[in-house]
């Protein structure tokens, strides 16, 4: 998909998370999700994703996961860039840094995620990059 493609396709998700509470139909009905603010690496402009995330006790974590494509989304290179963000989870708006997690954690991490939601062990498997893991400190 092309970015304009993803943000055609962004754009609805965004507007009922919103209007529902941080709560979605569709294919991310029952899902974890979060909406991610990065600035653009290159535009410099807020860029906002929504992402399904894993909880794990205060920590969270997000997934580069882009589908299985062969490159990495657009939001994490933006968070390589400027690890600064804001992200919207239900109806609070919280600030973090963006840490990607060094490999063993990062593995640990994607394997739990990876049982838990089973379409993240598909994702990885389609692809021959790793699938990054970030987390989102709080701030």
């Amino acid at each position: 998909m092309s970015e304009i493609d993803f943000n055609a396709f962004n754009q609805p998700i965004i507007e009922e998370f919103r209007a529902n509470g941080g709560k979605v139909g569709g294919m991310f009905e029952g899902a974890p999700l979060i909406l991610l603010h990065t600035t653009g690496r290159k535009s410099g402009k807020e860029r906002i994703s929504p992402l399904m995330c894993r909880q794990e006790g205060d920590r969270l974590f997000i997934f580069a996961s882009k589908g299985g494509a062969p490159d990495n989304p657009d939001w994490f290179h933006n968070i390589v860039a400027n690890p600064d963000v804001t992200y919207e989870q239900g109806t609070e708006t919280k600030t973090a840094r963006a840490v990607v997690l060094e490999p063993a954690e990062r593995d640990r991490v994607y394997a739990d995620n990876a049982r838990a939601v089973p379409q993240f062990a598909e994702y990885q498997e389609n692809t021959d990059r790793t699938i990054p893991v970030v987390e989102l400190v709080s701030r």
